[in-house]
Parts: structure tokens; sequence; C-alpha cells
């Protein structure tokens, strides 16, 4: 059993997984994350997640995180991103080894170990070339060659990076995001995106109408990329991607854009992240 975590920016999944790489019911252990606290509670947070496993000493661990991050080092570059701040220039490796009497800690992009377990054991599996996206405070994204993510080269965005795209001359993220989507739709403080999809659901044409445009652009953004990667499947996951409904059919028309059609589907799975980062760490 390979013992994994997920980070987010407010909570740390856990759960012991193996061969054929799919999460047990009731098995993750979810206990929350203060992103904006001081890097020891920070630590204390993501020891307690763990804890709740009972992995066995000497492990080698898989963990998915958000960057900035020095994964082979397993050392934080946070700065000014609103989460983890305190985790900039902090040995993470070193102190999990340490704490959780571990052989190994293998750090992986949180949007690859996503997109890595949804080729391992979920929608994408199968497919040699894949893009798999990730919709939440952000859009992350992971760029498969026969389950290995491609970082580099004239095949995909600087760094593999869908978030580093622009729309209109200002960054995705301006367009495609939560902040995006509640800043848009002028929503008061305690309305989140599940709200705006609701009243969407409910006949508002202006709720409806937002999600058709920021998705549609989204597909217009990603369509040159998907063509010259070649990817014969677009999977989507992360928090935004609940409201699949809306998302799908105005995703799918700006990724067609009158060219042929790439399917576009919805991950199998919430914990993908989890199953990522323990195949990752089960490879080596």
């Amino acid at each position: 059993m390979t013992p994994a975590l997920e980070i987010g920016g407010t909570h740390v999944s856990a759960a012991l997984l193996a061969p054929p790489w799919t999460v047990p019911d009731g098995q993750v252990h979810r206990s929350p994350v203060r992103a904006d606290g001081t890097a020891a509670r920070i630590v204390d947070d993501l020891l307690r997640g763990a804890a709740a496993l009972g992995a066995r000493p000497g492990a080698r661990w898989g963990v998915a995180i958000p960057g900035p991050f020095d994964y082979a080092a397993g050392i934080g570059h946070f700065e000014g991103v609103g989460k983890f701040d305190a985790l900039r220039g902090v040995a993470l490796g070193e102190i999990l080894a340490r704490e959780l009497d571990a052989d190994e800690v293998v750090f992986l992009n949180d949007a690859h170990a996503f997109g890595i377990g949804e080729w391992r054991a979920g929608t994408a599996r199968g497919h040699d070339r894949v893009l798999v996206l990730t919709l939440g405070t952000g859009v992350g994204s992971c760029f498969l060659d026969g389950g290995t993510p491609v970082t580099a080269g004239p095949d995909v965005p600087p760094e593999g990076r869908a978030d580093l795209l622009t729309i209109g001359g200002a960054p995705l993220e301006d367009t495609v995001s939560r902040r995006a989507l509640l800043s848009r739709a002028c929503a008061p403080a305690g309305v989140d995106v599940h709200d705006i999809a609701e009243r969407a659901r409910a006949g508002d044409r202006a709720a409806e109408a937002l999600f058709t445009d920021v998705f549609a652009a989204l597909g217009r953004a990603m369509a040159p990329w998907v063509r010259r990667f070649g990817a014969s499947l677009v999977v989507v996951g992360g928090a935004i991607a609940a409201s699949w409904d809306l998302v799908a059919v105005p995703l799918h028309a700006g990724l067609s854009d009158g060219r042929d059609e790439v399917p576009v589907v919805p991950a199998s799975s919430v914990h993908a992240g989890l199953v990522g980062a323990a195949w990752w760490a089960h490879r080596l």
C-alpha cells in the first residue's frame, strides 16, 4: 500500500492505495489546512492528515501539491499566491520524511497528479495523448503522453500550463476561474459558483450566458493546443466541473470551433489526484 496526500488550499486528503489504483469507498481522510498560517501550523495540519492513515514506517509517500514548488527538492517557492506563503524556502520534503518516518517523499504537481490518476484508473485510460484540465480557483492542466506529463516543447503551452495563456491580452484566469466568475456575476459575499449555477438552471438567462461565455472562451483558448498536441480526449475535473451540465456544451463548442471534434468528458473521480500521487511514488 502506498500512502498519498493531496494538498489543497483548504484541505488535505489522504489515502492508502495499491493496484489497480482505485480509491476504496470511505477510505479517504480529509482534514482542514490553514494555508494562510505559519509554516509550523501548515506542517502540523499536514501531519495530522497523514497520521489518519497509520502508514508503516519506511514507506515511500506520494504528495500532490500546487505550485510554485521545487518538486525534486521538496521546497516551496510560494510568494504572493494567497496560500502557503509561509512555506517559501521551507524544506517540506525533509520535514515530512523525518516526521512520517518515511523512506522518501515524492512530490508531484497537483494538476499532473490528477491527470495521471485519470489516465491510470479513470476516463483517460487507454488514450496515448490526452489533456486533463482542472477548473477551480484557477485553471490547472496536464498534457499527458503515455501517462507522462509534457511540460516543454512546441506542442504544449509554456511549462505545459494553461494558466500562462492569455485571452484578449489578459491572463486566462482573468476569464476562467472562481474569482472571475464571481466578479462577472457581481456576486455578493457568501455567494459561490454553485449558487450561480443554480440560478442558471432555474432559468436566469444572465447566469446561463455567463457560463456559456466563459467556457466557450476557455475552449477557444485551448483549441490550438489540443490540435497541436494531438489529444484524442479532453478530461475536465475540479470544483467548477461539478456544474458539468453548464460547462460541457460551451466548452465543447469552443474546442471544436468548426473543426474536427475532440471528445470532452468529465473526470471519473474527485480523488484522481490521490491516485496519481500514489502511482507516481510507487513507480520509482
